[in-house]
C-alpha cells in the first residue's frame, strides 16, 4: 500500500514539474557577439531572480539581431552599433519601431601576437594595413614579415564600427581572413605570430597584445569621453516600447547595482 502511494506521488510530482515547464515564460535574445558576454551573464543572473523566466541567449551578429527583432523572431536583439536607416525603413515597412537601449560603452581594440614587436598603430596605418597597401611588418617598425590580417565578417557590427570609423568607408582587401566572431578573431591572432585583428574589451586576453591606437590607450575612461578613437556604444533593441518580462529584463541590465555590475564582470565599461 505504501508502494503504491509513494508511485502515485511520484507520478503526480513528474506530471507537476512537466507543467510547470510549459508555464515557464521564455525570452529570446540573440545578436551580436561583442555584446553577448553580457547578455549570457545577465540571464544567468536574472534567472535566478525569475526562475519561471527561461532567457535563451544565442550569437550570431548584430545585423542577425536586428533583422530578427524586424521579423519578431526575438524579443530583444543585441547589437555592437547602432541600427541603420535602411533597417529603420525595413522595419517600418513591417510596423515594428525598434528602441534602442545603451547598455555599455566598450573599445574595439587591434591586437596582434605577443612575440610582434609592435605597440602603437595610427588609426591612418590600420587603414593602410586593412585596405592592403600596407603588407609588411617593418614598413611600420616590426619585423621583416608579411602581415596576416584578421577582420570580421560584414554582418558583425564590430565590422560595421571598425569600417566607419577606421576604414572611412573604404574596403577592406580581399587577401583579408574574415572570422565570424570576436572570439575566433581572438583565437586566430594568438596563434599566428604575423597576424594582427580587433577585438571588443571584453575578449582581450593574456594570449593576446593589445595595441594603443594613436597614442591612446583603451580604458573605461577614454571609452566613456570617447578619447579612444574606436569607441562605440553596445545597445539591446527592442520590437516598441517593452513591457512585462522584457522591460524587467532591460531594467535589470541597466540597474547600476545589478546589471551595470555584470557589464563590468564581463569586461565592458559601466555607463555609470
Amino acid at each position: 500500500m505504501k508502494m503504491n502511494f509513494l508511485k502515485v506521488l511520484i507520478v503526480i510530482l513528474s506530471v507537476f514539474s512537466l507543467t510547470a515547464g510549459a508555464w515557464a515564460e521564455t525570452l529570446e535574445i540573440k545578436g551580436s557577439t561583442t555584446v553577448l558576454p553580457i547578455a549570457q551573464k545577465a540571464a544567468e543572473a536574472f534567472m535566478k531572480i525569475y526562475p519561471d523566466v527561461n532567457v535563451s541567449v544565442s550569437g550570431g551578429g548584430s545585423g542577425n539581431g536586428i533583422k530578427a527583432i524586424i521579423d519578431g523572431t526575438t524579443d530583444i536583439a543585441d547589437a555592437s552599433r547602432f541600427i541603420k536607416d535602411k533597417e529603420v525603413a525595413l522595419a517600418v515597412e513591417k510596423g515594428v519601431y525598434p528602441v534602442p537601449f545603451g547598455v555599455a560603452y566598450d573599445c574595439i581594440v587591434p591586437v596582434v601576437h605577443l612575440s610582434n614587436p609592435i605597440k602603437n598603430l595610427t588609426i591612418d596605418q590600420l587603414k593602410d594595413i586593412y585596405m592592403g597597401k600596407i603588407k609588411n611588418w617593418k614598413e611600420i617598425g616590426g619585423s621583416d614579415k608579411k602581415i596576416v590580417v584578421i577582420s570580421r565578417d560584414t554582418s558583425s557590427g564590430t565590422y560595421e564600427v571598425w569600417n566607419k570609423l577606421v576604414m572611412k568607408k573604404e574596403r577592406v582587401f580581399p587577401g583579408a581572413l574574415l572570422q565570424a566572431s570576436n572570439g575566433a578573431v581572438a583565437q586566430a591572432v594568438a596563434k599566428n605570430s604575423y597576424a594582427v585583428g580587433y577585438v571588443g574589451l571584453s575578449y582581450l586576453n593574456k594570449d593576446l597584445k593589445a595595441l594603443t591606437v594613436d597614442g591612446v590607450k583603451a580604458t573605461a575612461e577614454n571609452a566613456m569621453t570617447a578619447a579612444y578613437p574606436i569607441s562605440r556604444v553596445l545597445y539591446m533593441f527592442t520590437k516598441g516600447w517593452p513591457t512585462g518580462t522584457t522591460l524587467k529584463f532591460i531594467n535589470f541590465v541597466m540597474h547600476p547595482a545589478k546589471g551595470q555590475k555584470i557589464v563590468a564582470e564581463a569586461g565592458y565599461v559601466p555607463l555609470y
